[in-house]
């Protein structure tokens, strides 16, 4: 097909399901990079949605695949295999010794249903509470969660759902006299009004230990400590989402280990799946048995099958065999000291902050002010891409100049830096149009 049919075809056939299409026909992908039509290598800093932490196109990935296809890859969701065993014991030898139970899914929105789910049939409540800012997928309970984006225009959200200030420490107007960030008085205000909406029906907290397209927000250390102590004052469960910071990409197994604060229930997707469609609920056995007992049902046609727990096999194995985990640390040592040099030499870089292979940086016309570039945040999309370099931009409104960068953890130091070479170049060129 030619371009001017291919895109006349995406004008006619194709519903749009968020932001705008980029404007490239992508043909095909492998390690860090992605090539269009014309046969230009792009950087991908996104791996993929934020997923691929093994790059493109891994051949042990391609493997496993290629095996599970050809011998097991789909059964009757009641039955089970090998694989599905197998995927569950070697994640929890990953985890805390309370999360020893594992269900094997498909997305991301789909193990926060489950979560969400289990957490209202444990608890007999079924208020749930999510950041402002947080976003956990387009499914029913994960949506009705989810504050960042897509609440208007559909009628109404389901009942009990509730918000809490996210822990944004560049923007937050809760100040101590030094002008240093009050955390601890901004929790405590919105457990107060948690408490006053509340009616009496609280099941679980659910959060991001870094929210991604929430704007890449980093809750300071003791944070979660202080959040698992108030869920467990109200007899809630804490379920951690770990779609993007599990699996090494913070530079830890799971982001949750730089806080020492272990969840009642985790869910997985993204990253465990290395660009595929695999997600996984962990949680301890008490909570599974208590579950059980009341008739706990999530019947799905992919739970369980055996090609998904062949690819998140393969991943652990390979997470952990190439040391990925440190290298995700280290990679992320240089990529911040290449932000914070970015920062010192262009004025329109307000705030650096996340971890290992997850930060981003947040564009402002303005430090004093903190007005967000969003159109300068757009420009800078652009020219990064005509360079080769594909930077994600959070699209959500009023969020239109925090960048998300999230490369594989496969990432060549010499990848790293020519990544940044290009989004330096686009920066100048950029502030140089505007």
């Amino acid at each position: 097909m030619a371009e001017a049919g291919f895109w006349t075809a995406v004008e006619r056939h194709l519903v749009r399901y968020g932001g705008a299409f980029t404007p490239r026909i992508i043909e095909r992908a492998e390690g860090s990079y992605v090539y269009d039509s014309e046969g230009n290598a792009i950087l991908d800093f996104t791996s993929g949605q934020m997923s691929a932490v093994l790059g493109h196109a891994h051949p042990e990935i391609v493997a496993a695949v290629t095996e599970a296809v050809t011998t097991l890859d789909h059964l009757y969701s009641g039955m089970l295999s090998r694989p599905v065993v197998e995927f569950a014991e070697r994640l929890a030898g990953t985890l805390p010794p309370s999360l020893s139970k594992v269900c094997l899914l498909t997305t991301g929105a789909e193990s926060n249903e489950f979560a969400i789910k289990m957490a209202k049939l444990y608890t007999g409540g079924h208020e749930i509470i999510s950041f402002d800012r947080s976003w956990h997928g387009m499914t029913s309970a994960a949506a009705n969660a989810t504050y960042s984006a897509g609440r208007r225009g559909y009628g109404p959200a389901a009942p009990g759902n509730l918000a809490l200030p996210t822990p944004y420490a560049y923007r937050s107007p809760f100040r101590r006299a030094d002008g240093s960030y009050d955390w601890e008085t901004e929790l405590d205000f919105g457990f107060q009004l948690i408490d006053r909406q509340s009616s009496g029906n609280l099941a679980a907290v659910i959060v991001e230990p870094i929210l991604s397209s929430g704007g890449i927000i980093e809750p300071p250390p003791g944070y979660f400590a202080a959040l698992k102590r108030r869920c467990e004052e109200r007899g809630m469960l804490l379920i951690l989402d770990e779609a993007q910071t599990g699996l090494g990409r913070t530079g830890t197994m799971y982001a949750f280990q730089r806080d020492g604060v272990v969840p009642d229930i985790l869910t997985l997707s993204k990253t465990l799946g290395a660009g595929l469609p695999v997600a996984a609920v962990v949680t301890s056995e008490e909570i599974e048995e208590v579950c059980h007992s009341r008739g706990f049902l999530f019947y799905t046609t992919h739970v369980s099958d055996p090609l998904a727990a062949r690819v998140g096999l393969t991943v652990l194995k390979v997470v952990e065999r190439d040391g990925l985990v440190e290298r995700a640390a280290t990679l992320g040592a240089r990529l911040r000291e290449h932000l914070l040099e970015l920062q010192r030499r262009h004025e329109v870089i307000g705030d650096v902050r996340g971890r290992g292979l997850l930060q981003g940086i947040e564009l402002v016309t303005d430090r004093e002010t903190k007005r967000p570039a969003e159109k300068l945040g757009q420009a800078v999309t652009a020219e990064c891409l005509r360079r080769g370099l594909h930077m994600n931009i959070v699209q959500l409104p009023g969020m239109g100049g925090i960048f998300r960068i999230a490369p594989p953890l496969t990432l060549s130091d010499e990848e790293l830096d020519r990544g940044m070479e290009i989004l330096d170049a686009a920066l100048t060129a950029a502030a140089k149009e505007g």
